[in-house]
């Protein structure tokens, strides 16, 4: 593979994703997709017909050569190869994106898809709007080549990956068992190559996700009788709930070493520096393995890969200052470490409150971490196609903090990889469903380089 710099995409590329970008293509907590107030007077299903337009005009080849399947808004593509049973891989991503919740503090408007001579600004810009125009970019190039895979390859775009995908992506992987696909590779979002976001490794590092950690939220209720506030008993509902809440916080989950994040560690060592290189050769070690852990547990983004986190989120209660309250409710959100489970997590937190009076359960959409997150075959051809876009980056494993879409298609892939080889700083991260989204038009071209070189190396 080419190891040449690959030049920012041209105005005509850059305008295609900005007309998707403004498409206001939200999903709503329901599981519907729902309009954002004040941006756009047009109905969900009409952003959603939008964006299929768009996409039927800007890639004709693709929509005249594959098999194309809606259910739903969700849209599942079959490129037919040679040998049509064999199928090399799935590669997914979404149209959904979640809602903004403060456009005025936008340096341009959320869906207005400007494009400037360096970055295309939008919801959706990098998760995932860019990830579907990309694959539909490489497979467009690949067919005007006339490139025709041996093996069949899958595309599979949902519509409600922000609200956990029950009716777009689990319909779709349950039609893909019902044809009895089974893919070399599953491609789908999650990491990707961050500058100056690992600690003590001065190289870009693309961090090729294999596995994903579970998501649960409990919510935790207590009823008193209520009253007067100048006769209150020894605890009002707020206070008891907030003892139990704050006893969730200071006392965790235990923190642990899994060996996909040993791996992680093991494969970032010869880019850092003494001691760290040495210590972290021995992470396997029993004795080291405690230490390791516990230095990864003292910051936020480090503790997220030894531990199944617990975060207080939403709490409700009282209704007026000298009114005792009858009710009071808080919500804990859990991301589940593989070897944890939604009942262990469940488990955990009715031994820490230990208050019977305090009703425990789990609300809304909930999943189980990845059972048995493993480098797969086909890691070093992500890895390969990877460094040969962006020279020079370290590559490892890691897990995806939150829940994606392949999570539901987990069965149907030897190998699962969440990686897109853009480079990212820790600001650029933080865009994502926060303020000022955006992808340079440098990161674009090689998401787009990337996944032509990848149909290129499936297709042999």
């Amino acid at each position: 593979m080419s190891g040449e710099p690959v030049p920012p995409v041209d105005d005509v590329v850059a305008e295609r994703l900005a007309v998707a970008l403004r498409c206001v293509t939200i999903s709503g907590d329901a599981g519907e997709p729902v309009n954002n107030a004040g941006i756009s007077a047009e109905p969900a299903d009409a952003e959603f017909a939008k964006l299929a337009e768009h996409l039927e005009h800007s890639f004709p080849r693709v929509h005249a050569e594959l098999d194309l399947e809606t259910l739903g808004r969700s849209r599942l593509y079959r490129w037919p190869g040679t040998d049509p049973d064999q199928v090399a891989a799935l590669l997914l991503a979404h149209q959904d994106v979640v809602p903004v919740d403060d456009a005025d503090r936008w340096t341009h408007p959320p869906f207005a898809g400007v494009v400037d001579p360096e970055f295309i600004w939008g919801r959706g810009a990098i998760d995932d709007k860019s990830r579907v125009l990309a694959i539909l970019e490489a497979v467009e190039a690949a067919l005007a080549a006339g490139v025709r895979p041996k093996r069949t390859i899958y595309l599979a775009f949902g519509h409600d990956e922000e609200v956990f995908g029950d009716r777009g992506a689990v319909l779709m992987a349950q039609r893909l068992r019902e044809r009895g696909v089974h893919a070399d590779l599953l491609l789908d979002e999650g990491g990707v190559i961050t500058q100056g976001v690992a600690d003590g490794v001065d190289v870009p590092v693309a961090t090729i996700m294999v596995g994903e950690k579970g998501y649960a939220t409990v919510r935790l209720s207590v009823r008193e009788v209520g009253g007067h506030s100048s006769m209150p008993g020894r605890q009002t509902a707020v206070g008891r709930l907030a003892r139990a809440v704050a006893r969730l916080q200071d006392s965790p989950m235990p923190t642990r070493l899994i060996p996909v994040i040993a791996d992680m560690l093991n494969r970032l060592r010869h880019t850092m520096a003494e001691p760290r290189r040495s210590l972290l050769k021995l992470a396997g070690n029993g004795v080291v393995a405690p230490l390791i852990t516990r230095i990864m547990a003292a910051t936020p983004t480090t503790e997220a890969l030894v531990r199944t986190t617990t975060a207080p989120t939403v709490f409700h209660g009282g209704v007026k200052a000298n009114v005792l309250p009858q009710r009071a409710e808080a919500l804990v959100n859990f991301r589940i470490l593989p070897g944890d489970s939604v009942e262990s997590v469940l488990e955990h937190c009715r031994k820490v409150v230990r208050d019977k009076g305090i009703e425990i359960e789990v609300i809304g959409a909930a999943s189980e971490p990845s059972p048995d997150p493993r480098v797969g075959p086909a890691f070093d051809l992500i890895a390969r196609t990877a460094q040969s876009v962006v020279p020079g980056i370290a590559v490892t494993t890691g897990l995806v903090p939150g829940a994606t879409d392949s999570r539901h298609y987990d069965d149907l892939a030897a190998t699962r990889c969440n990686f897109a080889p853009i480079v990212l700083t820790q600001a650029d991260i933080a865009s994502i469903h926060g303020t000022d989204e955006r992808i340079s038009r440098l990161n674009y071209a090689r998401l787009i380089e990337f996944n032509r070189r990848l149909l290129t190396e499936l297709a042999g």
